[in-house]
């Protein structure tokens, strides 16, 4: 069957067409509501180009090739739904299907991939769905329509998401047929979020132990193999018994929220994208639901039929039974027997045809037919160059942000900066399929000053993870907490590559530290402190206390050093500080099954009374977990984010920058105007500009601009004098406020006031620099106009002898 070919069937057609003109033409019920009035309500009345609003004579003989293919079609298969062949535009104008393709590609190396052009119509559009839903529409906007609607049912999401993949070399087809309710109406709510597949896979990764060559074998386990192989079989059952109920306790919540079984199903019509394997390395065929942009093998059961496919060259109309849904759907398009052609020689797409239907009316001759032939391929697209501004590829989401629901889960994403603490995505993990009560919140974050990636909440362990990328202070990359207060259970870990001190890990207790170490020159590996409990204190106002804790034991260990002998080789040091002894313990020989040991014992009275009292102040250091705790509640107050200077729309500090550039080039064109000024111009013009310089009046002049030129330093020296003793004097009566009111202020005071004293140190500390530079400096620039005027060559020679 081809529309351009000769049939016996196209008399029949005429001869039906009087007697029964309903099955000759595709009747399609008009949408409730005039799709052109909600677009022009939407996106306001557009001035569309030529092509959308008339046909060109080539589109208008495709036109006619289709409805004769349509024709044929509903005379073969008078029970099969309609095509979707030519569907009107927004300018209310038929156009063949494959011609509303527009395969671009794009300059955004984001939208490269599959993965990422799906995942951007998935987020960037809104879902309109068919109505009605059993029906192909009426309407089939172009793809520049609906990005600038950003709305759209799933035959739009599939058309623009086929030509940015056809555009981007991948073969790929646009799907008409049928799917499954949860498809057809995006109810994602019994799927599982696939940010949760993928922490499945990588945990599952992670637990694989690496793959040695050469390993010693494992001691023999002295346990019955038969008795192990039936607790095996009897944990198998009972997990498989618990994953049999907790399915059907699923099924049932499923059942109480959606009700029975679909009475429609089978009959939702549904348009997603076909890639087939070949072209980018795909190596398998695979479909694509434009409305979550997730992908599926073609055999999955979540779609039930196929009626066509179509891209920017051909059409094929399915003729393979599709009563088990798609799994043995063959998709060869070669195969004239499983696939019905528009457009014959698809590869080539350039084919012999008449130019007019006129000669199945009418009987022609040879040689009239001859004239007739020509050239006949595919019309080119009616659409106008598809363009994605780089905003809208980074807001993605309409208004920037975008809510899913999953089993189990609610998973948002924002467009960065949305947030002001910059997170772009949050997954909430439920305990219920009703999602009443959550048991873990994920956040992830982009462009933070403190580098923060990631940060999970688990409400069944009460601990919070913390994720930072490389590059943070300290070079953290995972902190694991249950309490901002120190002293507390907490985890951090460390990036020791980027440590000098090797540091791998930090575990704390309120009674205990262990730290672990790696790659470190003095080969240490392992510190322990034990801490003793303390003691309640009570703290004074405006006094300060040390806040020292008592440590008890300080255990190291040790990693060989190949380059000592092993009786020389510390492997373990212990420091008992209550009772003042050491116990070390050295690296075992190869041939030999002990180690050598030694205690030291601090003997007693060594620090007589008249001994020097020992500074903790001098000798302690603060330790590093106050102070990163400190570091990340400034953080998390502040929530500063990182904007690049490329972003010339956010990065206020790069535009102050270039007004500071042009200002500072401004004051440089206007110093050299002046260097360029006669000095001497003022001072003529005070003497009556006289056209003679005699002596005199180069003596005059002389003294005229040293004199000018003297009082200018002294009048400089003075401004920064007197602004020295003014920062000077409010700093010293801030001081006195201070000393009066400091045992009522409370702690955010008395940080305002250390902030006002660094500042105005500061302060004072430049303008003095400036004093000191401004008297070294001020004979040397007298001294220097000096020399000028003695050379001047007006000058010169009457001065000469002066």
């Amino acid at each position: 069957m081809h529309p351009l070919e000769e049939s016996d069937e196209d008399d029949v057609f005429r001869d039906e067409d009087d007697k029964s003109s309903k099955k000759a033409k595709i009747i399609i019920s008009a949408p409730k509501v005039d799709q052109l009035e909600l677009l022009k309500l939407e996106i306001g009345t557009l001035v569309y180009p030529k092509s959308y609003q008339e046909n060109t004579p080539k589109e208008d003989q495709m036109l006619q090739y289709a409805e004769n293919f349509r024709r044929q079609y509903i005379y073969l298969y008078p029970d099969r739904k309609p095509l979707l062949l030519s569907p009107l535009n927004e300018c209310r104008v038929e156009k063949f299907v494959s011609t509303t393709l527009r395969p671009t590609l794009l300059k955004h190396g984001e939208l490269y991939n599959w993965k990422d052009c799906a995942q951007f119509v998935s987020d960037f559009l809104i879902v309109d769905p068919l109505d009605p839903i059993i029906d192909v529409p009426a309407y089939l906007f172009s793809p520049t329509t609906v990005l600038k609607r950003q709305k759209g049912n799933c035959f739009d999401f599939s058309n623009l998401l086929c030509s940015l993949l056809i555009g981007t070399g991948y073969d790929a087809y646009c799907v008409s047929g049928y799917a499954v309710k949860e498809m057809c109406l995006v109810d994602e709510t019994r799927e599982i979020c696939p940010l949760l597949k993928e922490s499945g896979q990588t945990n599952k990764e992670q637990e694989k132990p690496p793959m040695k060559k050469y390993a010693v074998k494992p001691v023999r386990e002295l346990r019955s193999k038969f008795e192990m192989k039936q607790e095996a079989k009897r944990q198998a059952e009972e997990k498989a018994e618990e994953e049999t109920k907790q399915k059907e306790l699923d099924d049932l919540a499923d059942l109480n929220i959606n009700g029975t079984n679909d009475v429609m199903l089978g009959l939702r019509v549904h348009c997603w994208v076909l890639v087939l394997s070949g072209k980018r390395e795909v190596p398998e065929n695979f479909f694509i639901d434009p409305f979550t942009g997730n992908s599926y093998e073609t055999t999955n059961e979540r779609f039930l039929g196929i009626e066509s496919i179509w891209n920017h060259r051909n059409y094929w109309v399915n003729m393979q039974d599709c009563k088990f849904g798609c799994k043995d759907v063959v998709f060869d398009l070669g195969d004239p027997v499983k696939w019905e052609y528009m457009l014959p020689d698809s590869d080539n797409s350039q084919v012999v045809f008449p130019n007019s239907y006129d000669y199945l009316m009418d009987e022609v001759d040879d040689d009239d037919e001859k004239e007739l032939e020509r050239i006949f391929d595919m019309p080119p697209s009616w659409v106008q160059p598809i363009v994605i501004p780089a905003k809208d590829i980074e807001t993605r989401c309409p208004k920037g942000e975008k809510i899913i629901q999953y089993k189990k889960a609610n998973l948002e994403k924002y467009a960065p900066y949305l947030n002001i603490d910059g997170m772009v995505k949050r997954l909430i993990e439920y305990e219920d399929i009703e999602c009443t009560s959550f048991v873990k919140v994920t956040e992830w974050y982009a462009n933070r000053k403190d580098m923060l990636e990631k940060i999970e909440r688990n409400m069944r362990t009460r601990t919070i993870t913390e994720h930072f990328k490389n590059g943070r202070y300290m070079a953290v990359k995972k902190h694991i907490y249950r309490s901002s207060e120190p002293e507390t259970d907490r985890t951090l870990k460390y990036n020791s590559r980027l440590r000098v001190d090797g540091l791998v890990s930090r575990v704390e207790t309120p009674t205990e530290m262990t730290e672990k170490f790696k790659d470190r020159p003095d080969f240490l590996i392992y510190r322990q402190a034990i801490f003793a409990k303390r003691m309640r204190k009570v703290r004074l106002p405006g006094v300060f206390q040390l806040n020292y804790r008592t440590m008890l034991k300080i255990t190291e260990r040790f990693a060989r050093n190949r380059k000592k002998p092993a009786h020389e080789d510390v492997a373990e040091q212990v420091f008992l500080i209550n009772t003042e002894h050491i116990h070390l313990t050295y690296h075992r020989e190869d041939d030999r099954i002990t180690a050598v040991k030694r205690e030291f014992i601090l003997p007693p009275n060594l620090l007589q009374k008249d001994d020097q009292e020992i500074n903790m102040e001098q000798i302690v250091v603060t330790f590093e977990v106050r102070e990163f705790l400190k570091d990340r509640t400034a953080e998390r107050k502040a929530n500063e984010l990182v904007i690049s200077v490329y972003d010339t729309d956010r990065n206020d500090k790069a535009k102050e920058h270039r007004r500071e550039q042009m200002r500072l080039e401004q004051e440089q064109r206007m110093r050299r105007a002046e260097e360029e000024l006669d000095y001497l111009a003022p001072f003529l013009a005070r003497l009556g500009q006289p056209r003679r310089i005699t002596k005199k009046v180069a003596m005059t002049l002389r003294n005229d601009c040293l004199t000018d030129m003297k009082q200018r330093l002294i009048d400089k020296a003075n401004i920064i004098q007197s602004r020295f003793e003014k920062e000077a004097m409010e700093l010293q009566s801030k001081q006195q406020w201070y000393q009066q009111n400091q045992i009522f202020m409370t702690k955010e005071d008395e940080q305002a006031y250390l902030a006002y004293c660094s500042e105005a140190m500061f302060r004072i500390h430049i303008l003095e620099m400036r004093l000191n530079k401004h008297k070294e400096t001020a004979p040397i620039k007298y001294l220097d106009l000096e020399e000028k005027i003695r050379k001047d060559p007006r000058l010169a020679k009457k001065l000469k002898n002066c």
